[in-house]
């Protein structure tokens, strides 16, 4: 069972410590108390605040995912290489997710399911065949993040299934964006130049003789 400290179970529920160790005195969430007397809180008593029924049958999940649609290919080879790992560990997968989009998209709607199961409880493992396959960068952050939910991320690597192709459209995608950022801020620029050089140019319509005050 995980156990949390005020700071950390403070933010799984997203409020401040003080509210935290309002609670505790007031009898809302009592914090436990480990021999030396330091407060802490358990993955039930998450469950319990939430509402969430922690007797639920939790799912072992294999979730794939490609780019775009011409990688479907590479789609069914993920899920044939995880079944055939977890049928020979004995393992019954419960749901296969089958995903499209890129790894630097945080937006995906089946991948925001699964962490939203995965923070309802409603998820045991999950099976993927590379890091990259769940997320291009912060693996490590969403590895700790859904262990707090007891959540396991299982990596088979398999670097046939990763195909480099990939890698570099997810590059191309990086400098695309940032392309489009610089261009602009390069037209925010001029915007700013042009403006400037109209309200210098009204500014000498309205003063006698074309002058500004300065020239006075």
């Amino acid at each position: 069972m995980t156990n949390y400290k005020p700071k950390d179970f403070a933010e799984l529920l997203n409020i401040s410590v003080k509210t935290l160790q309002r609670w505790d005195r007031e009898d809302i969430l009592k914090a436990k108390r480990t021999p030396t007397n330091r407060r802490y809180y358990t993955y039930d008593q998450y469950l319990e605040f939430k509402g969430l029924k922690n007797n639920v049958d939790r799912k072992i999940v294999i979730y794939t995912r490609v780019s775009t649609n011409n990688q479907k290919d590479d789609l069914v080879n993920q899920i044939e290489f995880l079944k055939n790992f977890v049928n020979a560990k004995g393992i019954i997968a419960d749901e296969v997710i089958k995903d499209i989009g890129s790894g630097l998209n945080y937006n995906r709607k089946k991948w925001n399911k699964l962490l939203d199961e995965c923070m309802e409880n409603k998820i045991d493992s999950i099976f993927i065949t590379h890091k990259d396959r769940f997320i291009r960068f912060g693996y490590s952050w969403f590895e700790r993040f859904l262990g707090k939910f007891n959540t396991k991320i299982i990596v088979v690597n398999n670097e046939s299934l990763s195909p480099q192709e990939e890698l570099v459209q997810d590059i191309i995608s990086i400098l695309h964006g940032f392309s489009c950022r610089i261009y602009g801020f390069r037209k925010y620029k001029k915007k700013i130049k042009e403006d400037q050089e109209i309200a210098k140019s009204v500014q000498n319509r309205n003063t006698p003789n074309g002058r500004t005050e300065k020239e006075d």
